[in-house]
């Protein structure tokens, strides 16, 4: 047998505070380590395995023999199995083998705590380091004065697998995205990306949705460095970065994180609570002070190694309530008679704070279908602590507005001014996503109704809508320039619709508004509270108009949105304007650059009429299922 030297990272403190869920930072203690021990090189392994009666780490460096390399378990009853293996370098392949005290189950598993792993569908777990030289210290630095929540946020959701692919449909690398992503972000004006899971899955149907590698971005598109690239580039452009992140379930897959050492280490030992019935997977004990601080880890990880401005913590909803997608008597009451869970909910608190304590200038943000309330408010204030919330009311309503008839919609404006009721009682982002364009869904441009000029004039609408609306915003990636066939992860975006007008005129048109988005500080300034919005008119049902003043710090800068949602241009339409002075139009989604008619508004001058309940007034010409946009001069 190889001897493994006997030796630990582990403090008594970190054991104590491992032990209470409060040791955040367990991937500088756990896992594996290249360091040098009494002069000899080699890799010091450690792993959480308590219902273990050995544990051996197999590689290609032992031929993945059993008991070549036996370590030792840790006398305090931490659980936690270690040793030096002397010789064993970056690059080597390894394992842990647990042989279970539970009935003699012998379990072989990837590493929780890996930094990189062997490409899929390959699943041994690879020794490496996080060696980098940054280039992002300006970004870094300064990153609080673009990432708060005051300033503009408006986010591109890619999925890196299906962005764009390369000849025979290959995958671009981390390092070829570091150009083309990077330049075609900056191109079209977004102010951030956001990845949909990178960290490591063995299934690509799952789109990266159920992880087994929590601590290594994917060897599909190259090694951990290549990805830092990537971050680094993007911060260089100025472009902030949020990753897609899992805490709410997790497959069962043989070498991952489902019943490690044999017994429910991770997940919870309860079906009702540890099971997922729609995604037939694993579910976090929230209320295991060890699984609290390996999730806390994680997310300090990717925010402490990789540079990550923000974490989008997916499906909050199932989190948070124990009925969740569960048929009565599928699921059990709280303490307090209640379908809160308040394992997780306490977790969830747990985790801002800690995010926001450590890190400047971040945000977190969760995907949160429910009502239920303080998702984004501080928690203590008695909220979960989120940074945002994505508004999926807002999406739905109106979706299913848009996708009416024009002949139909002054029925249906309720849809559109319902959100107002609610729209500041959290701080939302207006959403878009994959999940919109998937299963039969349709792609965006396909929902809007009509013609074909129809159809493009009512994306912009929407988008234009969106942009004014109060609230963060979110494009998946293919919506910019009106990609009309489903979103297949399999392949590429239609890069080739780009070459005709009415879809290199959506492209435009997106790049505008995010132009305008940043230039406009009423449109961001108090973008989450009331006194940033003010209706001139939500009543006028029959012509399907709604007009708005959106607000900033400074009065002078308000900016005046007027929204025409049919295909009939309005001639002498009067709004009810605030002040005396003039009117210039600054944005209409309506220009010929776009692809539309080219009808709308000059310069303008204010009059002494009263209308709308206010002291002055003007005439517009409304464009055919526009959004103009009118900046005082």
């Amino acid at each position: 047998m190889t001897k493994v030297i006997t030796h630990s990272l582990f403090t008594d403190f970190d054991i104590d505070l491992f032990k209470a869920g409060k040791h955040f930072k367990l991937y500088e203690k756990l896992g594996a380590h290249l360091i040098e021990v009494n002069g000899v090189k080699g890799v010091y392994f450690a792993v959480w395995a308590p219902t273990a009666n050995s544990v051996s780490v197999v590689g290609d460096f032992n031929y993945w023999t059993q008991g070549e390399h036996l370590l030792n378990v840790r006398w305090d009853s931490s659980g936690i199995w270690e040793g030096f293996i002397p010789d064993v370098s970056k690059g080597a392949l390894y394992k842990y083998k647990i042989q279970s005290n539970i009935d003699g189950i012998v379990t072989e598993k990837a590493d929780p705590f890996a930094l990189y792993c062997e490409k899929p569908p390959h699943t041994a777990s690879v020794v490496w380091d996080l060696d980098y030289k940054w280039k992002d210290e300006n970004w870094m630095q300064n990153r609080h004065q673009y990432n708060a929540l005051d300033k503009p946020y408006s986010v591109y959701e890619v999925h890196l697998g299906s962005w764009k692919r390369a000849e025979h449909n290959r995958f671009l690398s981390y390092l070829e995205l570091a150009d083309d992503l990077v330049k075609y972000v900056k191109e079209t004006g977004f102010t951030h990306v956001e990845f949909m899971p990178i960290m490591e899955y063995p299934y690509d149907p799952s789109w990266g949705y159920q992880l087994t590698g929590y601590f290594a971005p994917t060897s599909r598109f190259g090694k951990p460095q290549d990805f830092m690239v990537l971050v680094d580039r993007l911060h260089q452009e100025g472009i902030g970065v949020i990753l897609d992140w899992v805490p709410s379930h997790f497959p069962d897959d043989a070498h991952g994180l489902g019943y490690f050492d044999g017994s429910h280490l991770y997940e919870h030992p309860d079906r009702r609570k540890g099971y997922h019935p729609d995604w037939k997977s694993l579910v976090f004990n929230y209320g295991r002070n060890e699984v609290r601080a390996f999730l806390i880890s994680n997310a300090v990880f990717w925010l402490q190694n990789y540079h990550v401005d923000g974490l989008r913590v997916d499906a909050v909803a199932s989190m948070l309530y124990l009925d969740y997608s569960r048929k009565e008597g599928e699921w059990e009451a709280n303490i307090f008679g209640g379908r809160e869970n308040l394992d997780s909910i306490s977790f969830l608190k747990e985790f801002n704070e800690v995010i926001y304590a450590n890190f400047d200038g971040v945000q977190t943000i969760a995907e949160e279908s429910t009502s239920f309330p303080m998702v984004s408010r501080p928690t203590f204030t008695g909220g979960l602590g989120f940074g945002m919330k994505w508004m999926m009311g807002w999406m739905h309503d109106t979706l299913e507005y848009f996708q009416k008839e024009t002949v139909y919609r002054k029925y249906h404006q309720n849809d559109l001014t319902f959100s107002m009721t609610y729209a500041f009682t959290e701080n939302f982002m207006l959403p878009f996503s994959h999940d919109e364009v998937v299963y039969g869904k349709k792609s965006l441009i396909y929902k809007m109704p009509g013609d074909e000029w129809q159809q493009f004039a009512n994306l912009r609408l929407l988008y234009g809508y969106m942009f004014t609306h109060p609230g963060t915003k979110l494009l998946f990636m293919g919506a910019e320039f009106g990609q009309t066939n489903e979103w297949n992860f399999e392949q590429s975006l239609d890069w080739h619709l780009l070459q005709y007008d009415f879809h290199s005129g959506i492209k435009r048109l997106i790049t505008d508004l995010n132009q305008l988005y940043k230039s406009r500080p009423a449109l961001y300034e108090k973008q989450f509270t009331g006194d940033g919005f003010e209706w001139i008119n939500y009543s006028d049902h029959q012509n399907a108009v709604l007009s708005y003043i959106r607000k900033g710090n400074n009065a002078d800068e308000n900016v005046i949105v007027v929204c025409n949602f049919t295909q009939v241009v309005r001639e002498n339409y009067r709004i009810g304007i605030p002040k005396k002075g003039q009117l210039e139009e600054i944005f209409n989604s309506d220009a010929l650059v776009y692809g539309g008619g080219g009808v709308g508004n000059g310069k303008l001058k204010i009059e002494s009429t009263p209308y709308d309940g206010r002291d002055f007034s003007i005439e517009l010409i409304l464009p055919p299922l526009s959004v103009t946009v009118y900046s005082f001069v």
